[in-house]
């Protein structure tokens, strides 16, 4: 029997395209299925911090706790399963199980959850950035198929940001997409040892737990050079949004964690631009950032 779904309100947005709407058709049936595969019970609402999934708490038979996650079905998360598989539990939630046909994974539940940028409510902004510096090389493991390279992705980042740059109206000036286009064309075939990176890590994706003290959820794994790894805590404003904010994220984490600030400041400026536009919408917050780290170029 299919389930009634509440779908959260940052989870919208799929319903804007017909592959989104297609997917929205047929959660309630995936979240059945999976509730008989598992032997789930489903013990909340969805969560409402998930963008690209739709996220729900669970318990298995025995009382785990879990995390069901239905996964809409973009590039970018494809490979999440296998970086959690990768990681095993070492700074990362644990995957538990997944069924990749369905895009469906049951992964720990982090308790008590609250995100990394909590802390700096209690002026925690160092500690936060602590955490993030004992994390970083735990995650950067030696990396290749089936994850995705970061040079083949930058490559598809150079041919679709002038694209979207003209259809979306210019959203920006030419300046910011001719040095986007350069810093990308320039890095992508000149990046040092390759090792598993995450588009997507920032503060609000390293939550407190039990079996640690904070674990990765949600990556968007590439395989790519280290200093790609820094990227999205640098851009985003968990922990801060103002130049000031951005330029210590990335001098403290380059120089702690001993990366080439040039090329992480470089990777920093292609990838914020690239996740600067979607399908319709343009995230000013993400031009702003840009527009600082050009001047700390």
């Amino acid at each position: 029997m299919e389930m009634e779904l509440e779908i959260p309100e940052r989870l919208g947005w799929v319903g804007r395209t017909p592959a989104g709407r297609a997917w929205l058709a047929v959660l309630p049936a995936r979240l059945a299925e999976c509730v008989r595969r598992w032997g789930l019970r489903v013990t909340g609402p969805p969560f409402a911090y998930a963008f690209a999934s739709l996220a729900l708490p669970a318990e298995l038979p025995d009382g785990t706790r879990a995390v069901l996650k239905l996964q809409y079905p973009d590039a970018d998360s494809a490979h999440e399963a296998a970086a959690l598989a990768c990681w095993a539990g070492d700074g990362a939630a644990r995957l538990l199980a997944h069924v990749p046909g369905r895009r469906a994974l049951l992964v720990e539940r982090c308790d008590p959850g609250t995100p990394l940028h909590a802390l700096t409510q209690d002026g925690g902004l160092d500690a936060a950035l602590d955490v993030v510096v004992g994390l970083l090389p735990r995650l950067w493991r030696p990396a290749g198929a089936p994850f995705t390279p970061l040079a083949e992705e930058a490559a598809g980042w150079l041919e679709r940001l002038p694209v979207q740059w003209a259809r979306l109206g210019r959203p920006f000036e030419r300046r910011l997409l001719d040095a986007g286009l350069g810093r990308l064309a320039e890095l992508a075939g000149t990046q040092g040892e390759q090792v598993l990176v995450n588009q997507d890590l920032h503060a609000g994706n390293i939550l407190r737990a039990t079996r640690e003290p904070w674990l990765v959820i949600d990556p968007k794994p590439l395989a790519g050079e280290r200093e790609f790894g820094v990227v999205a805590i640098v851009r985003g404003p968990e922990l801060g949004h103002s130049p000031a904010a951005v330029r210590r994220r990335l001098d403290r984490l380059t120089d702690e964690l001993g990366l080439d600030r040039e090329r992480a400041l470089g990777w920093a400026i292609g990838h914020t631009l690239a996740w600067s536009m979607a399908e319709d919408v343009v995230f000013t917050n993400q031009i702003d950032v840009t527009r600082w780290l050009l001047d700390l170029a």
